[in-house]
């Protein structure tokens, strides 16, 4: 009698392709594989397994083996309705990726592409193996189809899944939820899901940034064991005991200047005249003092790497025992503090440095609009009365910043000048306004005063040759010169750009259209034009100040890179052994670049996508209304218009007149039957037609008069 034997399936595919002189076509392996015993479903699920793991590749030609030398290794970055985008994993460089070429691949996964010309310049990429899959969870809204309950997902698809609620939660047609995948398919409408989380109604701003802040891991709470050793460290008696040990700057003019809602305050300024310039102190919370190497402070602070704000609403790098506590540089109080003092020439140069553990006591909260009042000489008898101990250094100020000021503009840095906005919410956490923000002159001031500190502490990592984290802002790539040419010339706007892209030569172009109505457009012009600012180990330079060193040493409460360089700092000026230093915070300094500049991408993406929130409830309000606006950039879909007031939108190109419509590539969107034009700058006329607060964006069309 003959025993069945087991084949199996997979093994027996791979070797009939492997054998193949080129591609396989499916009608011929079908062919090859049918015998005895031969199971079509069989056949087709391990097909379509092999595919999934990346073991065997399908094109139009047939099934290969995969030479995976030539493919590239990505993460997942993010993910919309249609298509998606990978991230080269060693050189940072973004590839665009289909729908039906993602394989379901979900945000972090690791993945293996391989790229080909897509219909525009860039190359484009196809997913072919899933390399590790990233714990999936994903944002949406309940909607009811076919008289069943669904989850409408956030992005990866536009058709709603069905899910489970092992947890019997609660929920409502409307709600913003989490979901989990429980099952992977070969393509996002294959996953399966369960609930883990509803949030509420997802027309409440509120409600959908909680899902942003949600799915990306972040949250204002903190585990117990973090809140126990802030408790533990947060003991004031501690910093009379610790001044001792200091230089004590307690009877200094010392005084923060800060936003009025400010509870966080980590940075105090101190000025004076002297016979041969200025001294000027720079006095940062001493934030490393009370966060030590690998405790459940430090450990909890470097996975969240910054603060994140938004709205009316901070997510703290610290337990605000901390950071609105014992470091927060508050008034009348006793602080330890990390002090730069720098000397000063007439003409604005730093002279020298000297970097301190200090005692201060700040004399009293500075306000930006306040300052901004005594500056203009349009003050109050009670601001007069709030600075008096002080008011005599505010001349003083304003004096050596012109300097610093001047100085920046003479080395040619660009005065980049993007619309930031800010939200008024009113007490039911409601968006009632959107409104530009502007600076003021106490805002430069500040931010001058804090780059000098900040390029000092470059400058002593440099010079004392420490394991270090650089902020670096590199040369822009070579191919953006001539997309900035390309754009400037759109605009009518002839501009000679000879190879290089200096920062005199932006500059140039930023001055050339400051306070025309093309100075916003040509700002983001200037601004894509650059590469990204990131953390390094190596003092690479930042283009867009034109310094040779610069790092992030003036905000440890909010950012984990300075809380990084402080504790090398500190231990340097204690043992003043540079090797010391090295063998024990090298690693250190490469894993918290690495991880700052991860964590920093993640919250200005998270930032970003909150206030897209806020700001679609809020012109809710306005929908049938038209807008005067500018159009900020075009695409092959249609073009996005920015309002006074910040808040962007989509102009469909289905909402168009009648016509075809060619996208040249990078700024406009031109109908060829009537030969109307749509350019980057070009002012419109919209009417609001959607704006939906669930993915914050808001649609426009063409207002006709």
């Amino acid at each position: 009698m003959k025993k069945n034997i087991k084949i199996d399936t997979e093994k027996l595919i791979l070797a009939k392709i492997m054998r193949a002189k080129g591609p396989l076509t499916f009608k011929k392996l079908l062919r090859d594989m049918r015998g005895r015993n031969f199971d079509f479903d069989r056949f087709t699920a391990a097909v379509e397994k092999l595919k999934k793991e990346g073991k065997i590749l399908e094109t139009q030609r047939g099934f290969s083996i995969p030479d995976k030398s030539k493919y590239i290794k990505c993460e997942v970055v993010r993910l919309n309705k249609t298509f998606g985008f990978v991230k080269d994993v060693k050189s940072g460089e973004e590839y665009f990726v289909s729908g039906k070429f993602l394989k379901g691949a979900m945000p972090k996964d690791i993945v293996l592409i391989r790229t080909f010309k897509g219909r525009g310049e860039n190359p484009e990429g196809e997913v072919i193996e899933i390399v590790s899959e990233n714990f999936s969870q994903f944002t949406g809204v309940i909607v009811i189809e076919f008289g069943r309950y669904k989850i409408l997902p956030d992005t990866m698809m536009k058709t709603p899944i069905d899910f489970e609620n092992p947890m019997g939660l609660e929920f409502s047609e409307g709600d913003k939820v989490v979901a989990e995948i429980t099952r992977r398919g070969l393509r996002h409408s294959e996953h399966r899901c369960q609930l883990v989380s509803t949030l509420g109604s997802s027309q409440k701003a509120s409600v959908c940034a909680l899902s942003v802040l949600e799915i990306n891991g972040l949250t204002p709470l903190f585990p117990d064991e973090v809140i126990a050793e802030a408790k533990a460290v947060s003991d004031y008696n501690t910093i009379k005991h610790e001044a001792k040990n200091r230089v004590d700057l307690r009877d200094e003019l010392i005084f923060t200047i800060d936003g009025a809602d400010t509870k966080d305050i980590d940075d105090a300024i101190s000025v004076e005249k002297t016979e041969k310039g200025y001294r000027l102190g720079v006095h940062i919370a001493d934030v490393s003092h009370y966060v030590t190497p690998k405790s459940n402070l430090d450990n909890e602070a470097f996975r969240r790497g910054t603060s994140v704000y938004y709205a009316n609403r901070v997510i703290p790098m610290l337990p605000k025992e901390l950071s609105n506590g014992i470091c927060s540089l508050n008034p009348q109080e006793d602080r330890l503090a990390f002090s730069c003092i720098m000397e000063i020439d007439d003409n604005g140069q730093l002279v020298s440095y000297e970097f301190k553990k200090t005692v201060i006591r700040s004399r009293v909260k500075g306000v930006y609009s306040e300052i901004n009042s005594i500056i203009s000489g349009e003050f109050s008898d009670e601001i007069r009365e709030k600075y008096a101990e002080v008011w005599d250094k505010i001349p003083v100020m304003v004096e050596l910043a012109d300097k610093l000021y001047k100085n920046r503009i003479e080395r040619g840095a660009p005065q980049l000048e993007t619309a930031e906005s800010y939200l008024i919410i009113d007490q039911t956490d409601m968006c009632v306004d959107v409104v530009l923000r502007k600076r003021g002159r106490s805002e430069e001031m500040i931010e001058d005063f804090m780059l000098m500190a900040n390029m000092s502490a470059a400058r002593f990592g440099v010079e004392n040759n420490l394991p270090f984290v650089y902020r670096v802002h590199e040369d822009p790539p070579e191919d953006k010169a001539s997309t900035l040419v390309e754009g400037l010339s759109l605009m009518n706007i002839p501009f000679a750009i000879n190879g290089r892209l200096s920062p005199k030569i932006l500059s140039e172009i930023l001055v050339k259209t400051h306070n025309t109505e093309k100075q916003a457009v040509v700002n983001k012009l200037v601004l894509r034009s650059m590469a990204k600012a990131k953390y390094s180990v190596e003092p690479l330079g930042h283009f867009g100040l034109v310094l040779d060193d610069y790092a992030h040493f003036t905000s440890p409460i909010r950012r984990y890179p300075d809380l990084t360089i402080h504790r090398i700092m500190s231990e340097f000026l204690e043992s003043g052994s540079a090797s010391e230093c090295m063998k024990k915070y090298n690693k250190f300094a490469y894993a918290s670049a690495d991880q700052s500049t991860n964590t920093e991408l993640v919250a200005m993406q998270v930032e970003r996508e909150c206030e897209d929130c806020y700001k679609a409830e809020y012109m809710k309000g306005f929908i049938g209304q038209y807008f005067e606006g500018v159009i900020s950039s075009v695409t092959d879909f249609g073009f996005f218009v920015e309002l006074p007031n910040t808040c962007e939108g989509l102009v469909k190109i289905e909402d168009l007149g009648d016509g075809e419509y060619n996208f040249d590539g990078f700024a406009s969107l031109r109908n060829m039957n009537t030969g109307e034009l749509y350019r980057i700058g070009d002012k419109v006329t919209v009417t609001l037609t959607n704006a939906n607060v669930s993915s914050g964006k808001l649609d426009f069309t063409i207002h006709n008069a």
